[in-house]
């Protein structure tokens, strides 16, 4: 299928005539087809046959005399790909204005020279074994709106000219071996930024996040630091996932106002109150694994997968979240390994089949006989000496609020 915006360029010249291709680019395409091979099981190359005209090859996009649009590879589902190398000789392609590249074995770094495509707006290629740095000239590319180097063997910090890039709206760096910290992104039609599965740290600055973002997962890194000056800005969020790191601090109550249908923050070091301004409306809330504490709100009782466990939360289950879950409303709820001290439910009533709930190691004596993950433990609750300590500190910093007050 012809791209979309290489289908508007042909339309937008009417008086389009089929030309001979300029020597440079018949020679840039020579030299990267000299680079690659087809896989065993890939045909790709069959039809570039150096002897006639080469705008009709299989991934080639003429605009007149100038090649706009290289797409290597059967773009197929389950086509083996391409081996080899990408030769330098692109920067050669002066028009180009996409590049892709089918997931396969291609190997060795992204060429320096795609600093010299000036008319550059996507770049994809994923799924192959890219090592190397990511160039930093990519940083000259001003037109540059998709960068997607995902699942490689990248290596190195992402560039801050890069961040720089005025017109980006997608970069996709997810599952490399990227180190450093994360530069600040100014492109305020950034919709999408996925740098998870890689060995990022620091912390981000103030203003490194565009509100424009629709979608971010910095998931799987070393990202340490408070993030909620960050988040409270971002209220076009629609899937937010900072799982796996280090980040500390509270949580914005005016986070779960946004428009996401999953919020991933489990396994951090958050602290502090939950506390949701309004009604919340995410089907998936994660926030396990953390330091949470105080009560539990009831404004969480419409979440239809809530993951609480593994916090400090205290007090009584809210009888909301109960009524949900009994109406098959809520279809898990994991309260497992806080300080939560009673729920209001009846023994003998039968939980819905689609729902589950688990209430192990708590400083209460489960009222009901329910199925948890096997990495709950065995024990039903939680020492008594541990929840009296538990209370304790809770007492003691009351009154230290209270005379500071």
């Amino acid at each position: 299928m012809i791209p979309f915006f290489v289908f508007f360029l042909l339309l937008q010249n009417s008086f389009f005539v089929h030309a001979i291709l300029d020597p440079i680019d018949f020679l840039a395409l020579q030299a990267i087809r000299k680079g690659l091979d087809d896989l065993p099981g890939s045909n790709y190359f069959a039809s570039w046959d150096f002897t006639s005209e080469p705008c009709n090859f299989a991934g080639v996009y003429c605009d007149g005399d100038k090649v706009i649009a290289l797409n290597l590879g059967d773009p197929r589902a389950g086509s083996p790909g391409l081996t080899g190398n990408l030769d330098p000789s692109i920067g050669k392609l002066s028009a180009l204005a996409e590049f892709t590249v089918v997931p396969g074995r291609i190997t060795g770094a992204l060429p320096e020279s795609f600093s010299q495509l000036k008319n550059l707006r996507f770049v994809g290629v994923s799924r192959n074994f890219l090592s190397g740095d990511i160039p930093a000239s990519l940083g000259l590319l001003r037109e540059l709106q998709t960068l997607d180097l995902s699942f490689n063997q990248l290596t190195g910090s992402i560039p801050w000219a890069i961040g720089a890039l005025p017109a980006l709206s997608n970069i996709i760096l997810c599952h490399n071996h990227l180190s450093g910290s994360i530069p600040p992104f100014v492109s305020q039609r950034l919709t999408r930024l996925d740098l998870k599965h890689n060995s990022l740290s620091g912390t981000l600055l103030p203003n490194s996040l565009p509100s424009s973002l629709q979608y971010l997962s910095l998931s799987w890194n070393q990202l340490t630091g408070p993030v909620d000056y960050q988040l409270s800005r971002l209220n076009q969020l629609n899937y937010l996932d900072l799982s796996l790191n280090r980040f500390t601090g509270c949580i914005p109550g005016i986070l779960f106002t946004f428009p996401l249908t999953n919020l991933q923050l489990q396994r951090n070091l958050f602290s502090g109150p939950v506390l949701p301004i309004s009604q919340v409306t995410i089907p998936t809330v994660d926030i396990s694994f953390n330091r949470f504490f105080g009560e539990i709100s009831p404004l969480l009782s419409n979440v239809e997968n809530l993951y609480l466990n593994n916090n400090r939360f205290t007090g009584q289950v809210p009888a909301v979240l109960v009524e949900r879950l009994l109406s098959a409303g809520i279809q898990v709820l994991y309260l497992q390994h806080n300080f939560l001290t009673g729920i209001e439910i009846n023994p003998r009533v039968e939980i819905p089949v689609s729902s589950s709930l688990c209430l192990q190691y708590n400083c209460m004596i489960p009222p009901v006989e329910t199925a948890c993950p096997l990495k709950s433990g065995k024990q039903k609750s939680r020492p008594t000496n541990q929840c009296v300590e538990w209370k304790g500190q809770k007492s003691e910093k009351t009154n230290n609020n209270i005379t500071m007050a």
